[in-house]
């Protein structure tokens, strides 16, 4: 019979492999060993079932980045419950929405939203139990503390039989309508990871060859998820961190500030980063070029990013101050992972947007033929293999994203692209953000790297805004380095230079908005109202 895999049950065997004391998680002065974190998971994911909480169940993750998400997230894997991610930036119709559309059952929240959920209690009729992380103040009346669930209990093994089909959900917003809970069964999931491993050489493929591994790599890596944990990126990294007994490392600050990541980088010698994109790349590299010297890097191996455009030129400058590292930049998404990947070192560029597809990759032109490589012609991309079963409650919206071509099932979930003569793929952008001017398709993303190289600019967004003469006009919306001078101009010739003339903005607005969300993904809902109303369109 081949392998089937669960994430409970590879973190219920991992104290085999790893010294008690070996740290699993580290934020600001707390560190929560190996040990510690088996049996503080058991205790809680007991407690929770005990609750009245059943396999297969949801439990609702309302916090930021902190030791006690991956311990909840261990307990609902050992206890065969569906972990459910919660924006913490939402405000509290939408998080009401998120634990309303999965039947959370479970919320476990941060005391710092308190007053989110005291607002929403008495609409929340499916959650039976309410779990607060806080530190002296007592709970709400109608919460239990969380410390108190964690440390009760001898902390043994669940002793319980899982299986290959429990589920853990991925919420993701998308550009466009409400948040949809992405269904990824565990089997697919940890199949998904193992076949980046593949691409580089051999791979465990059972519990024990996991475990000799493991074994073989002492205490694992430390991690530092930049990003959100309640994101795809920064769960996905704690996820691979955890299953290999490695360290995660977070940081304390309630918004992200680069010299808190660099100290925490030198202080606890962390060796990954993962990150979304310039929104943080760009204060980090900031931050190394203010401070030159100041921090100690020489522990990191790999900054690896995921979900949006990495740009050369920033990946270039990083590798100045931190030569020894590997930029590594990853597109997939919450619903498929492994679509590509590019990799840039001291020793060879790359340039933005451009990836090595993936193995189990494919693009298909709007008739669902495949696009020949290096005809210019823009296509769809879709990962066959291990993907998820679909959107939880949504058949229209699976049926539109999980699609069967040809007999084999793929996830598309809308991103374009152009392949090149030699197979690598160049990302045009989200479908669904596309811009439709004068019959012309133009793709956000590629418009806006072309803003972003811009000495004047520091962030750009693209937006298509009803016009009477285009249909839609490409409309660019930036946010400008500090102490420049708008030239709106020089702007425009600078876009001109390396794209149609049809692709450069027809306005370009200037805002102190914020463009991106937390986890460093395009805001495009928002900057949309904005060029709206900046032009009188609303």
């Amino acid at each position: 019979m081949p392998m089937t895999w669960n994430f409970g049950d590879i973190l219920d065997a991992l104290p085999k492999a790893l010294p008690a004391d070996a740290p699993a998680f580290i934020h600001g002065d707390r560190t929560i060993t190996w040990g510690e974190t088996s049996r503080r998971s058991n205790n809680l994911a007991r407690a929770i079932l005990a609750r009245g909480a059943k396999p297969g169940d949801k439990v609702a993750f309302y916090m930021r980045n902190r030791p006690e998400y991956g311990e909840a997230l261990a307990a609902c894997f050992k206890g065969r419950l569906t972990h459910v991610n919660v924006n913490y930036r939402y405000k509290p119709n939408e998080v009401f929405y998120i634990f309303d559309d999965s039947d959370a059952q479970t919320v476990i929240y941060g005391s710092e939203f308190r007053d989110t959920i005291l607002q929403l209690k008495d609409r929340l009729s499916k959650v039976a139990t309410f779990i607060e992380i806080g530190d002296d103040d007592p709970p709400a009346p109608f919460s239990e503390r969380y410390e108190d669930l964690a440390a009760t209990g001898e902390g043994a093994p669940l002793g319980i039989e899982r299986s290959p089909d429990d589920l853990l959900f991925i919420y993701t917003g998308g550009t466009t309508g409400m948040p949809k809970g992405v269904m990824w069964r565990h089997e697919d999931m940890r199949e998904a990871q193992l076949d980046a491993v593949r691409r580089l050489g051999p791979a465990p493929e059972t519990l024990d060859a996991h475990l000799d591994f493991v074994r073989a790599a002492g205490p694992g890596s430390r991690t530092l998820p930049a990003c959100p944990m309640m994101h795809g990126t920064g769960l996905i990294t704690a996820i691979g961190c955890m299953v290999n007994g490695g360290c995660v490392v977070t940081l304390q600050n309630a918004s992200f500030e680069a010299d808190e990541l660099w100290s925490v980088v030198a202080r606890h010698r962390v060796q990954s980063i993962a990150l979304v994109g310039d929104a943080f790349a760009k204060p980090m590299l900031k931050a190394l070029d203010e401070q030159r010297g100041r921090y100690d890097t020489s522990s990191l191996v790999s900054i690896v990013s995921s979900g949006v455009m990495w740009s050369r030129e920033v990946k270039s400058g990083l590798l100045g101050h931190i030569p020894q590292v590997v930029l590594m930049d990853s597109f997939g998404a919450s619903e498929a992972l492994g679509f590509g990947s590019s990799a840039m070192t001291k020793d060879g560029e790359v340039k933005t947007a451009t990836f090595q597809i993936g193995a189990r990759c494919k693009v298909f032109d709007e008739e669902e033929n495949l696009v020949e490589p290096g005809s210019g012609m823009a296509g769809i991309i879709a990962i066959g293999g291990p993907i998820p079963l679909g959107y939880y409650k949504d058949p229209e919206k699976t049926a539109k994203t999980f699609r069967t071509i040809a007999g084999q099932r793929y996830s598309i979930p809308g991103d374009w692209c152009t392949v090149e003569a030699d197979g690598a793929m160049t990302l045009l952008g989200r479908g669904s953000a596309c811009i439709n001017t004068a019959g012309e398709k133009v793709y956000p993303e590629e418009v806006e790297e072309a803003l972003k190289t811009h000495p004047d600019i520091e962030d750009a967004l693209v937006v298509g805004v009803p016009d009477d003469k285009w249909g839609q006009a490409v409309t660019g919306v930036v946010v400008l380095a500090s102490g420049v001078t708008f030239d709106e101009d020089d702007v425009r010739r600078h876009v001109r230079a390396s794209l149609a003339g049809y692709k450069t903005p027809k306005h370009i607005l200037l805002t102190q908005v914020p463009l991106r969300a937390s986890n460093g993904k395009a805001d495009y809902k928002t900057v949309t109202e904005f060029a709206r109303r900046d032009l009188g369109l609303a």
